[in-house]
């Protein structure tokens, strides 16, 4: 008597934590995990010369660069949820605007201006309203965050900020893609592993060691740089998620290789918030000997 087939085994929705178990293949060849480089480099070249000259003349050039980064992400985000073009254009301009005449106000004044913008996204967004406005509200503070660290400490420590997040996503993009292995978290964003983002805190720390030598600050430098890329990487990890979550695949076309400057600068977005948190917890930088 042969034996009945039973019903075959549900799929998990999700594997064990720690599942380290491959059931596909490694890819075949490594240069073919790189097609995107090119655009990729050449968008990140253009940004980099726009930022640099931005960051150099410092002042109202710098605040205006940041105001109109963080007005066309507001922009996107208004538009990946579908909130139509004037209430995105709203957005962008009320956010936009609030960041840089934020700028010039002590900050008691700045803060609620400043808060206006997630106000004004209950006011007007319809749909998916909490995620506009908690990411509207992280988009602000953020920009805010990137201004007064140019002011309060200069050009070298703004280059350090930028290089820690540079660090972290080239570390983790060029390990993650050679060494591959398992996915840090599929459901979300399928390419990123562990492999790319331990690869990053490590680069993170390499930029950490080299500044705390460099400014004679202490070796905390560098336990912060890595926290600053665990809080990019999250940051790159929430923007996923939010664009799963609306369904669409970049937050806009406006730069080739990267899709929208959401995109771009989601790492920023999440470092820079953590910095503002950690300029206000302790002595910055910190003091040699700790």
């Amino acid at each position: 008597m042969s034996e009945r087939p039973g019903k075959p085994a549900a799929e998990e929705e999700e594997p064990p934590l720690f599942d380290f178990e491959h059931a596909a293949p490694m890819m075949p060849a490594v240069a073919g995990r790189f097609q995107d480089l090119a655009p990729r480099l050449i968008t990140a070249l253009v940004l980099f010369a726009i930022g640099a000259v931005a960051i150099v003349l410092g002042g109202i050039w710098f605040t205006a660069l940041i105001a109109v980064i963080v007005g066309i992400m507001l922009w996107e985000l208004a538009t990946m949820v579908k909130a139509g073009r004037k209430r995105a254009r709203l957005l962008a301009i009320i956010g936009g605007g609030a960041l840089f005449f934020a700028d010039f106000l002590a900050i008691g004044f700045a803060l609620p201006l400043l808060m206006l913008v997630p106000m004004s996204a209950i006011a007007f967004i319809r749909r998916h309203r909490r995620i506009v406005v908690t990411f509207s509200l992280s988009m602000v503070l953020a920009g805010f965050s990137l201004t007064q660290h140019l002011t309060n400490f200069g050009l070298v420590w703004m280059v350090w900020l930028i290089l820690v997040v540079v660090a972290s996503d080239v570390f983790g993009y060029f390990f993650g893609r050679i060494i591959g292995g398992p996915k840090f978290w599929p459901r979300v964003s399928p390419k990123k592993t562990w492999s790319g983002t331990i690869a990053g805190w490590v680069g993170a720390a390499v930029v950490g060691g080299i500044w705390a030598v460099w400014q004679d600050v202490g070796w905390e430098t560098i336990g912060i740089s890595i926290a600053l890329a665990m809080m990019a990487q999250m940051g790159d990890i929430a923007e996923s998620a939010v664009k799963r979550k609306v369904g669409v695949k970049d937050s806009s076309a406006l730069l080739p290789g990267h899709g929208g400057l959401f995109d771009r600068f989601d790492a920023m977005l999440g470092a820079a918030l953590m910095l503002l948190v950690i300029e206000s917890l302790l002595e910055f930088p910190p003091v040699p000997g700790i």
